[in-house]
C-alpha cells in the first residue's frame, strides 16, 4: 500500500468496512486474461482470518474459470462521498475499501452450503435465516479462503468536513 496513512488495521474498523460494503468485484483469470464480475457476499472474520461466501446460479462461465484456476482477487468499495475543490487536484472521493487475494472453491456438501448461506444472509441483511437441503440444491455456494487482504479509508478533507 503506497499511502500507509490511509491503511486500516484495527479489526473493528475492518469489520465495519465489511458490514458497510454489500458487494465485491471478483477477479478470475482464464489463460492470462482477467474476468471481473460484481457479486454480493457474506463473510467471517476471526482473529484476522477472513473468509468470504458468494452464491449464484448452478451453472455459468465463472464456474468453469474457478475450476480451471481457483486463484482469485477481489475488491470492495463503500461509503463513497465525492467532493470538489477550487483546483482540479482538490477533487476526489472519500471512501472505505478492502481488497485481497485467495482461493475459491464451490461448496458441495449441503450442510456447508446451508451454513455459508446463513452467514451470507446475515452479512447482507443483519438478520438470521436458516436453509434446508432443498433450498441449497438450487444454487451454487462458493467460499473464498482469503490469503491476504488490506483495508483503506480515505476521509473527507478537513476543509470539506468542517463545512458539513
Amino acid at each position: 500500500m503506497k499511502r500507509r496513512e490511509l491503511e486500516v488495521t484495527d479489526p473493528r474498523q475492518i469489520r465495519a468496512i465489511l458490514d458497510s460494503c454489500k458487494y465485491l468485484n471478483l477477479g478470475l483469470c482464464e489463460d492470462g486474461q482477467p474476468y471481473v464480475l460484481p457479486m454480493n457476499f457474506g463473510y467471517t472474520l476471526e482473529d484476522g482470518s477472513l473468509t468470504l461466501y458468494l452464491h449464484g446460479a448452478t451453472d455459468g462461465y465463472k464456474y468453469a474459470l474457478m475450476e480451471k484456476n481457483p486463484n482469485v482477487a477481489f475488491s470492495m468499495v463503500c461509503d463513497v462521498v465525492p467532493y470538489s475543490g477550487e483546483k482540479p487536484c482538490q477533487y476526489g472521493n472519500a471512501y472505505s475499501s478492502l481488497m485481497g487475494r485467495g482461493t475459491i472453491r464451490i461448496l458441495r456438501d449441503p450442510r456447508e452450503k446451508m451454513d455459508a448461506l446463513s452467514l451470507f444472509m446475515h452479512s447482507q441483511t443483519g438478520k438470521d435465516f436458516s436453509f434446508n437441503e432443498k433450498l441449497v440444491s438450487i444454487v451454487n455456494v462458493m467460499e473464498i479462503r482469503v490469503t491476504e487482504y488490506s483495508a483503506k479509508r480515505r476521509p473527507l478533507p478537513e476543509r470539506i468536513a468542517a463545512g458539513r
